[in-house]
């Protein structure tokens, strides 16, 4: 049967198609190593676009996983747990939870269309230094366009998604964060139909499009481009409340890659390894990122941390995982002044074992 229901399923499907098209058509092509990535990073686009677009329900969110050790895209990281349910901006809901180990938790609202396209800029967000835990670290707010007593969450006409945070030094053995988000108002029984479902499937087509158009991102090697902080004003789903530095690394066989630099007063930093498409190395396996808590620090402050595919017997070494070229990311949440750039330089592995 051909109608609209099947015809966007198909659209979809076809999406996912185009992802493999750009990964096969790639100049220069793609490494081996990246190739296999990027097959498993279009399944997870389908996996968070499902999950965002086809079940997310506004009038009864449920906060979910969309980064995981085996859901890897748009930027992931080691440290982190991210939840992501979607909101109606006519609505109000309270947030209860508790924050657990977490060194630092967020909630930001996304603002744009709410068709698929990528969400356009930050409208509010908060933070565990605006939420006053009690001494058992529970929390709660309200999202809201409408003034509330306590702690608020505010939502503007063009609300379309909420994001949390949470970052935790050793996130193996500590404790999570957890969320409940729920509506204040009565939740009406959640509209069925084809013309519905339809719509839902375009805006996940249409989101795994933008995201797939974004990779491989490819940038000039062994360099890292001045810190900076987020603007409200934001392509995707970017915390305002970070400075980023990006960059790349390119090393021939024996070689690596010394980076060396400050951290300004902040709750947590940390840097990654990423391939192409914006997502980890598997960090399951091997040191691919490295925090704040990790690092060992020179007695000035400063640190220098060694990216290489070997390990040169450096407290500070990040593994390549075998890859001889990637992405480099550094964040910093809540920094007291936006950090000074760093400093990067190629030198041979015997240099540092020695």
């Amino acid at each position: 049967m051909t109608d609209e229901l099947s015809g966007a399923f198909a659209g979809l499907l076809d999406e996912v198609r185009a992802v493999e098209q750009r990964l096969l058509g790639a100049d220069p092509p793609l490494d081996e190593a990246d190739l296999l990535d990027g097959y498993r990073w279009a399944l997870s686009l389908l996996r968070v676009s499902s999950e965002a677009y086809v079940w997310g329900d506004s009038d009864k969110p449920i906060l979910v996983d969309v980064i995981g050790p085996y859901l890897k895209w748009g930027g992931d990281n080691s440290d982190a747990f991210y939840q992501l349910a979607p909101i109606d901006p006519s609505r109000s809901y309270r947030v209860t939870g508790n924050r657990g180990d977490a060194v630092f938790l967020s909630m930001t609202v996304y603002g744009g269309p709410d068709d698929g396209r990528y969400s356009d800029r930050i409208i509010d967000t908060i933070n565990d230094r605006d939420l006053g835990c009690d001494a058992d670290g529970n929390f709660e707010f309200v999202i809201s366009a409408d003034e509330h007593a306590g702690h608020r969450l505010k939502l503007e006409p063009d609300a379309v998604f909420i994001l949390t945070r949470d970052y935790l030094t050793e996130p193996g053995v500590q404790r999570r964060v957890q969320w409940k988000i729920e509506a204040l108002d009565d939740t009406p029984r959640r509209p069925d139909s084809r013309a519905d479902l339809s719509r839902r499937m375009r805006a996940a087509r249409t989101w795994i499009h933008e995201q797939a158009a974004m990779a491989p991102v490819r940038l000039p090697a062994n360099v890292l481009q001045e810190p900076y902080p987020v603007p409200s004003r934001t392509v995707g789903w970017a915390a305002g409340d970070a400075a980023y530095s990006m960059g790349a690394y390119e090393l021939e066989p024996g070689q690596a890659l010394v980076i060396e630099g400050t951290s300004p007063e902040c709750v947590f930093w940390n840097l990654c390894l990423w391939n192409p498409f914006l997502h980890t190395y598997d960090y399951t396996r091997e040191r691919v990122t490295i925090n704040g808590t990790q690092v060992s620090y020179r007695a000035d402050g400063s640190w220098q941390v060694v990216i290489s595919e070997t390990d040169p017997g450096h407290p500070n070494w990040v593994s390549t995982a075998g890859r001889s070229k990637g992405l480099i990311w550094l964040r910093w949440f809540l920094p007291e002044v936006t950090p000074d750039p760093l400093n990067c330089r190629v030198v041979d592995i015997a240099e540092l074992a020695s």
